[in-house]
């Protein structure tokens, strides 16, 4: 596994609202020395969801602060149920979280850098424009949001960036054109970019479109956004009576294992592939939510990967094979 996860106690100190539908959290850990964690990192937090524990990952806000770890969650009615679950905590709550990792490799020696965020895609991408102006270097922030009423931390940020922020707000008519924006930043420019799945898409072939390396685009993923709405699908075993229901609120990775089926799997996140399975037969749609398989693979609905992507209807799948994990 590229991670070990160290799971530790920890304490919900407070509170507050940045936003409609955005809620920031602040997550004391027992025994918290207020030591510095990579720019881009999250934690896992161990929730119930329908009487069933369940992990949910998190980016956390910014940079270490002695007073604890920060997250920003969005409540999302079309969602597995952990932004629920943390809407419904008070302060003083227990929580066993996952001591912090980062999944956003930053290079620190470029000299331009272009940093996207779409909606609450904002909490891992505020510590790397933090660092990034600190630093002196040539960064410019892309913040697409709905409106500027739903853009959490935009005060923040305008008091660090100045004119370097720009927001792209819908109902003002300003919607983010990647592929002008990647047409007009120099070759050499690394950016970040965390954000839903269909802005990741699209931003990955407006990165390639204008002529840059695809390892310059670095960034983090919602494992739980899709081209589907969240919903409960059902799933077949190849040469057995079985069939299973995945609910919303559970992936298929974590049902399939829990009914002993197993499944390998590290990232959960869409991003390793090593949960890949095998798809047999669909009656219905693949909604594809990994960032591990190209498009063109995607579109032969050959392969799933278990632990965010999800259907509508009914697929078989072969449990025993794999794809390779490169």
């Amino acid at each position: 596994m590229r991670f070990i996860e160290t799971w530790i106690p920890a304490t919900l100190v407070s509170m507050r609202d940045l936003a409609p539908g955005i809620r920031e959290f602040l997550i004391r850990p027992d025994q918290f020395d207020g030591t510095a964690y990579p720019v881009g990192s999250h934690i896992n937090i161990s929730v119930t969801i329908d009487g069933q524990p369940e992990t949910r990952s998190y980016s956390l806000v910014g940079e270490a602060s002695s007073q604890g770890l920060r997250i920003a969650v969005r409540r999302a009615e079309d969602s597995r149920g952990g932004s629920r679950y943390m809407w419904s905590l008070r302060p003083g709550a227990r929580l066993d979280i996952t001591t912090p990792a980062s999944l956003l490799a930053v290079d620190w020696a470029r000299q331009n850098y272009c940093l996207i965020a779409g909606g609450i895609g904002i909490t891992p991408i505020l510590g790397a424009a933090r660092a990034l102006a600190r630093r002196g270097t040539d960064v410019t922030l892309h913040y697409a949001v709905r409106s500027r009423t739903e853009a959490a931390y935009l005060d923040d940020l305008a008091a660090t960036l100045g004119d370097r922020l720009v927001v792209h707000a819908s109902d003002e008519g300003k919607r983010l054109d990647l592929d002008a924006l990647f047409a007009s930043v120099p070759k050499d420019t690394l950016a970040l970019f965390c954000g839903p799945m269909r802005m990741l898409d699209a931003a990955r072939h407006a990165w390639i479109g204008a002529g840059h390396p695809l390892p310059d685009l670095r960034y983090e993923t919602f494992g739980s956004s899709g081209t589907l709405p969240t919903e409960t699908f059902r799933v077949r075993l190849k040469g057995s009576d079985v069939e299973l229901e995945i609910p919303r609120e559970r992936s298929m990775l974590d049902v399939l294992n829990a009914s002993g089926h197993d499944v390998m799997y590290d990232c959960k996140r869409g991003e390793c592939g090593l949960c890949a399975i095998d798809v047999v037969a669909i009656d219905g749609e693949i909604d594809h939510r990994d960032v591990f398989f190209s498009d063109h693979q995607k579109q032969s609905n050959q392969k799933i990967c278990a632990c965010v992507s999800r259907a509508r209807g009914t697929i078989t799948v072969d449990t025993l094979l794999r794809a390779d994990p490169v």
